[in-house]
Parts: structure tokens; sequence; C-alpha cells
């Protein structure tokens, strides 16, 4: 059963709440994060991506990074930028994007249900990442990113839920990215014990995003419990900090590719090879797929709609169905030699926060040969799949609105 717990956070004071916030670590690159820093001392990225105080020269897995991030984490504290609060709580934390908004809860799961799979994965997390996220926690003895987790929808966490969003949020700012963050403090006990009650009868939470973050919680919780002699398992490091949405809340966004060039085949025999499981169509204007086994092409300033055969859309296997596994099984590894997703050079992934436009962008300077836009994964297809202890090819979701980093810090002791 599940694991919702509460703990102390440490949160910005809400007047500084809007500058703090910020976003996490793995949707910028190191220069627009330095961009994004510019006038805001006190943004969380100084944290979650500490090369931006650094000489851009420097390696971002040296030491000094990870250190010039607990430093600045502490500064934070010392400064009274981030104040703890004084007894568990359990928090809610909303988003709203457009006319979208969801609630999650925001607590700590527990390490052992990552190992023994009471949270669910589906995807593999990359070795050089999962240290990357382990040296950060190691070092800065927090978890300074929550993971973003989901749970079947239920009404009776739901009732509770529209009890507390009914009282003032105690901090509500809009981000230039135009979403707004709102906050509450769930401090009353017996609303607590309700909530945890509740999630212990939820038989499976799911890792919605943040793969790598929980990795490195969990491995990092086990090194600690390992190196502590007076192990209880009711320590700190043995929880890491999340937000728990309810899935019917959630919206996924298209994963869109990118690929340098087309394996040494020309451009007729590249279409000669797509024709023989997909239909192809030239398009008037950007492609944006509206049903599952769709796909747009854009290349040499041109979009295309492709259609893959009614036999792969139909594929009884949940994860051979997926339209990025159609398109992996079928164009990027036969036809244009990509073996591996994960390493291989030649094929870069675009959320689709970044739109079509991108796509051209990427295209038209030469960077890349060709695009292709995707349909979204949905949140059925994500737990249908780790419900059968099996795994979503790389890149298959893009959860949108991205959570903040800095409105709540759990440390490790």
């Amino acid at each position: 059963m599940a694991t919702l717990r509460p703990f102390k956070a440490y949160r910005p004071k809400p007047d500084l709440a809007a500058e703090v916030a910020a976003k996490p670590y793995d949707v910028l690159n190191s220069d627009e994060a330095r961009e994004e820093v510019k006038g805001h001392p006190l943004s969380f990225l100084h944290i979650g991506k500490p090369e931006v105080d650094l000489d851009p020269s420097i390696d971002l897995h040296d030491a000094a990074v990870y250190e010039k991030g607990r430093d600045n984490l502490q500064t934070l504290i010392t400064d009274g930028v981030l104040v703890e609060d004084q007894s568990p709580c359990l928090y809610l934390y909303a988003q709203t994007m457009g006319e979208h908004t969801q609630y999650g809860l925001v607590g700590c799961a527990a390490v052992e249900e990552y190992w023994d799979d009471t949270i669910k994965k589906h995807e593999y997390a990359r070795k050089d990442k999962e240290e990357d996220r382990c040296n950060h926690v190691r070092v800065t003895n927090a978890h300074t990113g929550p993971i973003f987790l989901t749970y079947p929808d239920s009404d009776a966490v739901d009732a509770i839920v529209d009890g507390v969003r009914a009282a003032p949020p105690v901090t509500d700012h809009v981000a230039a990215d135009g979403i707004r963050h709102q906050t509450w403090v769930i401090s009353d006990t017996q609303v607590i014990d309700q909530l945890t009650a509740l999630f212990g009868d939820i038989p499976s939470l799911y890792v919605a995003d943040g793969h790598h973050r929980s990795a490195a919680a969990a491995i990092v919780g086990r090194e600690r419990a390992k190196a502590n002699p007076d192990h209880r398992g009711d320590e700190e490091y043995n929880f890491f900090l999340a937000v728990y949405f309810p899935a019917g809340q959630l919206r996924i966004m298209d994963y869109n590719r990118v690929v340098k060039d087309l394996n040494g085949l020309s451009e007729e025999a590249f279409f000669e090879k797509l024709n023989a499981q997909f239909t192809v169509t030239p398009a008037d204007g950007q492609v944006r797929p509206d049903a599952k086994g769709s796909f747009g092409l854009y290349m040499d300033k041109r979009w295309y709609h492709v259609r893959a055969n009614e036999t792969l859309i139909s594929n009884p296997d949940p994860v051979q169905r997926l339209d990025v596994a159609i398109l992996q099984n079928q164009v990027l590894s036969p036809v244009l030699g990509i073996q591996d997703p994960r390493t291989d050079k030649r094929i870069d992934f675009v959320g689709g926060i970044r739109g079509l436009d991108e796509l051209e962008r990427r295209v038209d300077s030469g960077e890349m040969k060709l695009a292709i836009s995707m349909f979204p994964t949905s949140i059925e297809e994500l737990m249908a799949i780790a419900d059968a202890g099996q795994v979503m090819p790389p890149k298959s979701t893009w959860f949108e609105p991205k959570l903040r980093d800095g409105l709540f810090v759990h440390f490790l002791d």
C-alpha cells in the first residue's frame, strides 16, 4: 500500500515564493539557465543548476558544481528566504495552465516502495543522469526537486482536497510563462491522518515524471541506511519529496523527434521505405497529429501526414502499439539506423510545449534533416504499461505544466 508521509518542509516566505520558484533542472540547458537567473538572485536555479554561478567552462559533473548548489541552498536558509515548518505537514500544490488546473498533494514517498515496485516506473533511467542526481542529493543532503507521482482517482481524496483549497492559498503567483502556482499548508493532524490512511488503501503509485530523481532518492536512501548502524527505518532519508496528482487531472503533451540525417539514404529511398508500413501524403501546413498511429513529418520546408498501417496500431502488446514504439521499431531503427535513442547523438527530443515552430527551426537551420511530430501518449497507456511491469521507449511522455523547484525542500536528516 502507498505511503504519503508528512514532513517539515523548508518553504520560501510567501512574499518571496515567486522569486524563488524555478523550472526544474532538466528542462533548461546551462546557457538558458544563466539567462533565466539574470536579475533573479533568489531563483532556485542557483540550487538546481548551480553551474550558473561558476565559469561556463566547468564540467557539469565537477564536485564544485554540487558544492555550489549546497552552499546556495544554505544561503537561502541563513538569509531567511527559506523557513522550516515547525511540525510535519502535508501540502497542496495547484498549477493552472490556460483553463486547466491540477491539484497535487505534497508529501514524502517511501524509498522501499520504490524498490518493491509499489511505486511503478515506465522508463529506464540513464546511469549518467542517475549518478548526477545522486551526487546532487548526496552533497546538498536534500531533495530539492519533487518527484511527479500519479495515483488512480479517489473521490475520498478529492473531497478532502476540495476542503483544503476552499481556504485562501499561502502562496499564489503567476510565473513568466503564464503558469499559475498556488500552495496550501495542511497542518491539521486529523486531516493529515485521513489522507495518509486513504493512501494506505491505494495499491500503487506511478512515476509520471522524475525517473532520474526518484532513482537517485532511492539509491541515496539505501546508502544512508547501510551506513547507519542504528538504522530504524523512520529516518528522513527513507523518504523522498513528491507531489501526488490524481491521474484524471493530468495532461500529457506530445514529445517530438528531430533527426540529423537519413542514414545515407536518398530522400526517394527514404520515402520508399516509409511507404512500406505507412501511408504518406503531403500536407498544406504544419501537422499536429490528432489520432493514435498518426505522425507529422517535416523535411525540406514541407510537411507530410504519415499514418501507420492498422496492423501496427492494433498490436496486442501495450508497448508495441505505442506510437513512440511504432516509430522506433519501424522507422528510427531499421530505416534511420538509430538503435538506441537514449545514447545516439543523431536524434534529439523536443517537448510539445516548444511547439511545431521549434521543429521547423531545428530543420530549417540545417542542424537537423527531418522532424517528426507525435500524438501524445495517454495516462491510461502509461499506467497499463507500468502495471504490466514493462517500460516505454525513451522520451514517450511530456507532462505540462512542469513542477516548480524551490516551493518545498526536504532534508535527509
